[in-house]
């Protein structure tokens, strides 16, 4: 038995001997291969000493140098930016100026004059304000009548002018129970084509299937949703479209475009049908253009109808 174990052993020792010997023989040929590598370094290198003292001596200090004056040209660029900037702001006007720049240019894109609106006293609005007319509201007067913001009532008509021109005249009635808006509406229907209805507006036409005189429209314009309801109501029930002219006590629901102003006053309804009146003629390239009375017309009193101003609370 010792004798087989012996021979084992012998067996085991002699392989990893070699091993060991191919390994240490690999290490030799790796350290080799290292100096060989470091001696072709060596020959292309540019050995420091041919290079003079004078030539290190400025590639030394170019090393420390070239980022500092690096930085330097950038800090010289950003402050020269820094100058032409305030000479920039300096130029252009002031933020006061701006705003009155702004202003003048709304002013000059309205539909009418801004003289013509407050002449007309489309922005007076009632005591009373509902919350969907608050945010249309610019503020009140010492007597309390609420004040419409003229801007926001041009910018309502325009959308308004935009939204009535995809309607054909057949498509569309204007309701306007209320005697200051009769005059300016029946010459918009009469311009336009559009069937109106002032006075009395026949109750169920637009529903009730066995009326005589029953048709169907797309589009109501309502004048005031408080006089004109009995419309309002019909338009609603069969699921059409309404255009509503909304004072400050009046509310906006049922309506799917609104124009916000006075809806009391005679000369601010003539103000509200002309430009609906020469808006509409222009989008449809209707030549009833040319017979649209002026402004003036349209904004006189009508003495068959004379009278004041009523206020309506809710």
């Amino acid at each position: 038995m010792p004798k087989k174990n012996k021979i084992e052993t012998e067996e085991i020792e002699n392989p990893i001997e070699e091993v060991v010997k191919s390994v240490e023989e690999g290490l030799e040929d790796i350290e080799e291969l290292g100096e060989h590598i470091e001696e072709i370094l060596d020959k292309n290198a540019a050995p420091e000493e041919k290079i003079s003292e004078k030539e290190l001596s400025k590639k030394a200090e170019a090393e420390s140098t070239t980022e500092e004056k690096s930085l330097e040209e950038k800090k010289k660029k950003i402050l020269e930016k820094v100058k032409k900037l305030k000479e920039k702001i300096t130029a252009e006007p002031s933020t006061e100026e701006l705003k009155e720049q702004v202003k003048i240019k709304k002013r000059a894109d309205m539909l009418i004059p801004l003289e013509e609106y407050v002449k007309s006293g489309i922005y007076l609005g009632t005591k009373v304000v509902t919350p969907n007319m608050r945010p249309f509201v610019y503020r009140r007067r010492a007597d309390g009548l609420a004040i419409f913001n003229t801007d926001l009532i041009d910018e309502k008509l325009k959308n308004a002018i935009g939204y009535l021109s995809k309607f054909t005249p057949e498509e569309v009635i204007l309701v306007c129970k209320r005697p200051a808006g009769w005059k300016a509406a029946e010459m918009f229907g009469k311009i336009t084509g559009i069937r109106v209805f002032t006075k009395k507006y026949p109750a169920g036409i637009l529903t009730n299937t066995h009326l005589v005189d029953f048709f169907e429209n797309e589009l109501t314009i309502v004048c005031d949703s408080w006089l004109d309801r009995n419309a309002l109501n019909d338009t609603l029930n069969v699921h059409k479209k309404v255009l509503m002219v909304c004072d400050t006590n009046n509310f906006s629901k049922g309506a799917d475009q609104i124009i916000i102003g006075n809806n009391k006053s005679e000369k601010s309804l003539g103000v509200i049908f002309y430009l609906l009146t020469r808006g509409y003629c222009k989008a449809r390239g209707l030549d009833a253009e040319k017979e649209i009375p002026d402004l003036e017309w349209w904004t006189s009193e009508d003495e068959s109808q004379k009278g004041e101003r009523v206020e309506f609370g809710v």
